[in-house]
């Protein structure tokens, strides 16, 4: 039966795409920002500038003065005086801006240190961001790892906002989880089935050995039912089996089958023996419920069914009632629905999902001496999936149980 989707929280999370974009664009926003900070900050208070202005007079232009120093008598009539140092002018030094030139290569030099500085910094905010968002990664590779070496038990567990990651990390775990029980199931199917069959041979044997121990021959007469009856079971077992493996591997087929008219008939087949349980059986059936499909198969899914619902069922006055009727379903295509509703015993919740494995009985519910082998709802599960369709069991409240199988249904 498959599980419903976990349900979202309402509140809405940034994907991973999104929080590395803006991550790194806040980073490169950031790293913009100091650099030109860096290069502001260096050409307005490291360098020291003397842009005076000055005037080239050609030559010859202008005759040549020689002025005097300020205190010593003029060498020529001339001469004029030398002025004075303007207060606030400083003297000059190899490490005063005076030229363009000096400037560009200025402004070069603070933007390659700029740039380095940035890069450097840049390069060690990314590191730490996406390791940071990408270790829930790590995580999912050493779980992976544990479940190649067969451990399904551990589960990753992921906490943080509900991104790309979280969800592989909760699909891993579910995937974890299902394979966990697959796997139990195999097991569990492996012991059931050799202890379905070892024990008729254990009995054939006893048997033989009962029989050869007669040398008159007397005993045969009445071992023989008993070895024919033991035989007929290994059978029995053997063929469910195959059903199981060909419902399994069956291929979906297209051709329309008219589930109303299978049903009608698979409920003829079982009315015998229905009465002979002292059960009333019933069928209600609505016209044009076709789904596209194996005949064979679904006919074998109807009979296991009926087969089900007389097994389980009260020692006498029972009923088992059996309907086929269209149904829309939540996404808004219609399917077709096949119900079997029987009385019983009551049954726990808690074995509900447990009935479709091969082989798991109830003991609890088996209040005569009918028998079954255990398949008979494993082979509808089969089918079902098979057909693209699902099956689920439901405990009644006054006991019993209602199976309900949906499948899609033809246009």
């Amino acid at each position: 039966m498959r599980r419903p989707a976990p349900r979202r929280s309402g509140r809405r999370s940034l994907s991973i795409h999104g929080r590395l974009f803006l991550g790194f664009g806040g980073a490169l926003g950031v790293c913009g920002a100091l650099m030109v900070a860096i290069i502001y900050v260096g050409m307005r208070f490291v360098p020291t500038y003397d842009l005076t202005r000055t005037v080239d007079v050609p030559a010859g232009s202008v005759p040549p003065q020689v002025c005097t120093p300020p205190g010593a008598l003029p060498s020529h009539p001339g001469n004029i005086p030398c002025p004075a140092p303007a207060e606030g002018v400083k003297a000059g030094s190899p490490a005063d801006i005076t030229t363009k030139e000096e400037v560009w290569s200025t402004v070069l030099t603070f933007s390659v240190g700029g740039v380095l500085l940035v890069m450097v910094l840049g390069l060690g905010a990314g590191w730490v961001l996406s390791k940071r968002l990408l270790a829930p990664l790590h995580t999912i590779s050493e779980a992976a790892a544990r479940a190649a070496d067969g451990n399904l038990r551990d589960r990753i567990g992921a906490a943080g906002p509900e991104d790309e990651l979280k969800q592989l990390a909760d699909t891993f775990d579910g995937m974890l989880g299902r394979l966990e029980e697959s796997f139990a199931a195999h097991q569990r199917f492996a012991a059931n089935a050799s202890h379905e069959l070892l024990t008729p041979l254990a009995t054939t044997r006893t048997l033989l050995q009962l029989a050869g121990d007669d040398p008159t021959g007397e005993e045969l007469t009445e071992l023989v039912p008993m070895l024919w009856e033991t035989n007929e079971r290994n059978i029995h077992v053997v063929r469910a089996l195959l059903d199981l493996a060909a419902a399994d591997r069956a291929p979906f087929d297209p051709e329309p089958v008219d589930l109303s008219a299978l049903a009608e008939r698979a409920a003829a087949e079982r009315a015998g023996q229905a009465a002979s349980y002292g059960i009333r059986l019933e069928a209600e059936t609505e016209p044009d419920c076709e789904v596209a499909g194996n005949t064979t198969l679904l006919r074998q899914l109807l009979l296991n069914l009926l087969d089900n619902a007389l097994t389980h069922n009260l020692p006498a006055g029972g009923s088992v009632h059996l309907s086929v009727h269209r149904e829309e379903g939540a996404g808004g295509d219609e399917g077709v629905v096949i119900e079997v509703d029987n009385t019983g015993p009551q049954v726990d919740r808690a074995v509900l999902e447990r009935l479709f494995e091969p082989f798991y009985r109830v003991r609890a519910r088996v209040s005569s001496d009918r028998s079954g082998h255990g398949l008979g709802l494993a082979i509808v599960r089969s089918v079902a999936t098979a057909h693209r369709g699902t099956v689920a069991a439901t405990a009644n409240p006054g006991g019993g149980l209602t199976v309900r199988v949906d499948l899609p249904a033809t246009p």
